[in-house]
């Protein structure tokens, strides 16, 4: 896909690598530069800082067997350590833009399901259990090999339920549209604005920015999503000393008081591997680490394969050369967050904002990174970014993705199309990569059997459904 902004708009056409940076980068065999690069890293930063702010909350609300909560100051230096620490690692080893923090998905399993049985180091050690098998996968050649069987359409569809995704966190988490109150009694789940419409400063500062996102973007101008971001957290800043906005969500985009905080490491290493068996059994224990694992391994799987897709990272068959450094990386990942108690770390979807920028290295990822480590000692100034002057970034990306890859899919097979739609629309209408890939796997492989096209079905992807099948079928066979 081209986009307008990371392929046409900057001033001067790469030049030839005249540096060891750039050819150890490959910055300008990409296409890219190192303003891109930098634009692109900071975009992402900015795009996926609010979890410094929720990781703390999701994990820190939560209460072991013992009744125990985390600190919230150590799960912020935590989250924040172990972002910087696997984004660098993702930059330098796997040089793809692809920023990584704790994962939504995996510390809502760890804090809802895990720690209510078990200790919280016996909780993280699950987690660091999970990122080992991981490794093991990457290194058996397994993980490569299921992701080089996923059909080019459904590869496209993937990438296209991401960008729906994505969108769809940027309209929720600016505020722009809200879950229906259960006690509404709807079958209607999501609505627009908090009470049905549009009203308040801080969803006006998203829809301003999407504007100006947009505005940017068709205008060509280098730097169009950063610009936005910048532009609108200012505005947010100026409107919430004037109107006194009583609520922004998450972050209040305020000057702090004090913005300089000291770092405290107390979670890391608080870990203990097989302590969690002990507590709820081998078998029981065993599903946990399969729970985490399954929703680490494909929530990373669709991330990547979406945005190397995006990145032009991808051969003509859509693989991506040098995969298994990447995914090796997304191994260590997992592993460090367990480490760390931050819970498991992943892949990034956000990242696709700097891709959006133009980043199309790893060089964006040591910007990211560096971002991050800065945070360690300035939390309060990086967390005052509101969600509804970043949010515009999502929204913007998912229609770029959205806009490249739809006419790539073949909707005249449709063994492989209605596959793709349904990978494209699950994600979004569950709020998981995961359920959107394990859909779509099963429904190509029951598609291709039924139309007598059953040795047109890798081996792998028998597996992979064949686990899905068993995932879902968990509550049902009371193993849950």
């Amino acid at each position: 896909m081209s986009t307008p902004v990371a392929d046409k708009a900057d001033n001067p056409p790469p030049s030839a690598p005249d540096s060891a940076l750039d050819r150890y980068f490959r910055i300008s065999e990409r296409g890219s530069s190192l303003p891109r690069e930098i634009r692109g890293g900071f975009a992402t930063f900015f795009a996926m800082a609010y979890i410094i702010v929720l990781n703390p909350i999701i994990l820190g609300s939560a209460k072991d067997m013992h009744g125990h909560h985390l600190d919230n100051g150590q799960l912020v230096t935590a989250t924040v350590v172990t972002a910087a620490f696997t984004t660098l690692l993702m930059g330098v080893v796997g040089n793809v833009p692809i920023a990584l923090a704790a994962g939504l998905g995996v510390n809502t399993v760890v804090a809802l399901q895990l720690a209510p049985r078990m200790t919280w180091p016996d909780a993280m050690g699950m987690v660091v259990l999970a990122g080992i098998v991981v490794m093991l996968l990457v290194a058996t050649g397994l993980r490569e090999r299921v992701m080089n069987a996923v059909p080019f359409s459904l590869r496209k569809g993937i990438a296209i339920g991401i960008g729906l995704f994505i969108m769809l966190i940027g309209l929720v988490d600016s505020g722009f549209v809200s879950r229906v109150p259960d006690a509404a009694q709807t079958t209607v789940p999501l609505q627009l604005g908090l009470h049905g419409h549009l009203d308040g400063w801080p969803v006006l500062v998203f829809v301003l920015g999407v504007l100006l996102t947009l505005g940017l973007l068709v205008r060509k101008v280098p730097g169009a999503i950063l610009i936005s971001i910048v532009v609108m957290t200012v505005t947010s800043v100026v409107i919430d000393a004037v109107a006194k906005v009583p609520s922004w969500g998450l972050t209040v985009p305020k000057w702090p008081g004090n913005p300089v905080t000291t770092p405290d490491f107390g979670l890391v290493g608080k870990v203990s591997l097989f302590g969690g068996f002990e507590k709820v059994g081998v078998l029981t224990g065993v599903l946990f680490v399969f729970t985490v694992l399954l929703s680490s391994f494909f929530d990373a799987m669709g991330t990547i394969m979406g945005i190397s897709d995006e990145a032009h990272l991808t051969d003509e068959n859509g693989q991506m050369p040098g995969i298994s450094k990447v995914l090796f990386v997304d191994g260590i990942a997992v592993a460090s967050g367990g480490f760390t108690s931050s819970s498991g770390t992943t892949c990034f979807v956000e990242s696709t904002a700097g891709v959006g920028e133009g980043a199309r290295t790893g060089f964006a990822n040591l910007v990211t990174g560096a971002l991050f480590a800065v945070a360690l000692f300035l939390t309060p100034l990086a967390t005052m970014v509101p969600s509804q002057a970043a949010t515009p970034a999502l929204v913007a990306v998912g229609f770029l993705i959205l806009s490249g890859s739809i006419r790539q899919i073949d909707w005249g097979d449709w063994t492989v199309a209605m596959p793709a739609f349904l990978t494209m629309v699950m994600m979004p209408f569950t709020y998981s990569i995961t359920n959107g890939i394990g859909i779509g796997f099963l429904s190509f492989t029951a598609l291709r059997i039924v139309a007598g096209r059953a040795r047109e079905v890798p081996v792998a992807m028998y597996v992979v459904s064949a686990v899905f099948a068993f995932y879902y079928l968990m509550p049902a066979l009371g193993l849950t």
